[in-house]
């Protein structure tokens, strides 16, 4: 009888054989359903949840995210892979392989008696080498050079979207970081706007250097399109009657007395839209000089009818983040009274103007004075491409942030996995004797899973591919496999890359969960069951 047994009667258990067979199918079975969806000829899923709406993704991160795993297992691994998301923005699919893999290379070896502790000192020995393999391997490139960037941008966003869509929206990601990249500064991707429209077509997403605002001017008789000259007034000032902020009340004794009341209140508001009035004309003294005035607080009817007898844009319950973003983009500072109204705080843009679909108003600001902020406007027919672009342009503007910041790329299309097994099996194994090699060797067998997987997404004979690879590589050559053709090619010359932090998390954090799996011996359900009680 087991101590588990003894210690609680109603304890489930499983015994080492059981433990391992159920880690290595749990990750067998999760990566059977992510393979699929690797490489840029990788396959949709159709994700449908309880309420039968539906979600077709090819995300890794997506997929992992809203289905519901219900093994440990499973669970475990797909956590890690999300953890590698929102550390690196992509990858998620890449983790969920190379656990998948190693499990499955060390199901050969423990199937002849090998010990796991055996297997996992190789891998630990393995992970080491690959990791130094990886730092001699990536190729340093200048922070500025757009053509690389867009080259990692192009092969990240290839991988979620038709290469038609992939191919147009590189341009719009890569320049999107470009012109908010400060020198000297860390890049702030929330300074990128994704708005989304569901009009037109896809290929009519477009880049804004400026500001998109998902509101319009609530006065019929306001300006619709303004350009030349345009002065942007940010500003936190209650345009509208305002309650006092303490318990107050006013005691009249005749209607006249509760007139002069009302009108010494609105003579309040009045008062501070005057002051906005007077500084339009101070600053506009030419036709094609004009004011937007964008608050934070609300504007009530008179005042803006007040404003667009001035003919003054008003713009009501600006989001704070707009705000932030407008200073960055037009310039000016943001006023929270109007005993600060000067000239200096206004910012400038050269068009502003309202677009109007269906019932939504939004409210374009370009040609602004220094482009620091921007706006992607993701464009469709339905709500279905619209989700995908918008998971597609989060993975690609980060894998262009991560370029910047590593200050390399690595060549893609299986060629460092291709390159680094070929390092383990010439170079490490020598290194090391006895029963760890065998360790090593299903580390190796591992990694050469990931160009079999891309030929066999693209259709071709994975071992036929593996072998042209596995060839070129002790030649020298460092190659990857061509989805196009299926024969090898130099990637660093098609432009096809990825990022070295994605593939130093991968290599990092996979063989560290395959390892804990694999040392599982025993699994007990022995918790306190509390619905029972």
């Amino acid at each position: 009888m087991s101590a588990v047994k003894q210690l609680n009667a109603n304890a489930e258990q499983m015994g080492r054989a059981a433990a391992l067979f159920m880690n290595i199918n749990a990750a067998k079975g999760l990566h059977d359903v992510m393979k699929t969806n690797l490489g840029p000829r990788g396959t949709i899923k159709m994700l449908v949840d309880g309420a039968g709406s539906i979600k077709l993704t090819k995300d890794g991160n997506v997929l992992l995210r809203e289905m519901q795993i219900q093994n440990p297992t499973a669970v475990m691994i797909a956590r890690t892979a999300v953890a590698q998301d929102d550390i690196t923005g992509d990858g998620t699919t890449s983790t969920v392989l190379m656990v998948g893999e190693l499990m499955k290379a060390a199901e050969r070896y423990l199937g002849e008696g090998t010990h796991p502790r055996v297997l996992v000192e190789g891998w630990e020995v393995a992970k080491k080498a690959v990791l130094e393999f990886l730092e001699t391997f990536k190729q340093p490139i200048v922070a500025d050079d757009r053509e690389t960037l867009r080259m990692v941008a192009r092969t990240s966003l290839r991988t979620k979207l038709a290469d038609r869509l992939a191919d147009q929206l590189t341009d719009i990601v890569t320049d999107a970081v470009l012109t908010i990249r400060k020198p000297d500064e860390p890049l702030d991707l929330h300074m990128v706007e994704v708005m989304h429209m569901r009009h037109k077509l896809d290929e009519d997403t477009l880049l804004v250097r400026g500001l998109v605002l998902d509101h319009g001017a609530r006065h019929p008789d306001m300006p619709k399109r303004v350009e030349g000259e345009v002065f942007i007034l940010t500003c936190n000032i209650g345009l509208e009657y305002e309650k006092s902020e303490v318990n107050s009340g006013f005691f009249y004794s005749n209607a006249d007395q509760r007139e002069k009341l009302v009108a010494a209140e609105r003579e309040v508001t009045n008062d501070r839209v005057r002051k906005i009035i007077e500084l339009k004309e101070k600053v506009c003294d030419t036709p094609d000089k004009h004011l937007v005035v964008i608050n934070q607080k609300g504007i009530d009817p008179i005042s803006l009818d007040m404003l667009a007898k001035a003919g003054i844009i008003g713009l009501r319950r600006a989001k704070k983040r707009n705000m932030e973003r407008l200073q960055a983009a037009c310039g000016g500072f943001a006023i929270n009274s109007v005993e600060e109204l000067v000239p200096e705080a206004l910012g400038k843009a050269g068009l502003v103007y309202e677009h109007v679909l269906g019932e939504d108003k939004y409210t374009f600001v370009e040609n602004v004075q220094n482009p620091t902020s921007v706006t992607i406007l993701i464009k469709g027919p339905s709500d279905h491409v619209i989700a995908q672009i918008k998971d597609a342009v989060r993975d690609g503007l980060r894998a262009v942030s991560n370029t910047i910041n590593d200050g390399s790329v690595v060549p893609g299309a299986g060629a460092f996995e291709t390159a680094a097994a070929h390092h383990l099996r010439t170079v490490t194994k020598k290194t090391v004797e006895g029963r760890v090699k065998l360790g090593i060797e299903s580390f190796a067998e591992a990694l050469l899973g990931f160009p079999k997987v891309l030929a066999e997404n693209s259709g071709y004979d994975a071992q036929e591919v593996l072998i042209k690879l596995q060839e070129e590589h002790e030649r020298g050559n460092v190659v990857g496999i061509d989805v196009t053709t299926g024969e090898p090619f130099q990637p660093a010359m098609a432009g096809v890359f990825d990022n070295y932090i994605v593939k130093k998390q991968v290599m990092q954090s996979a063989p560290v969960v395959a390892s804990q799996l694999l040392l599982v011996d025993e699994v007990m359900r022995a918790g306190i069951n509390m619905r029972g009680k």
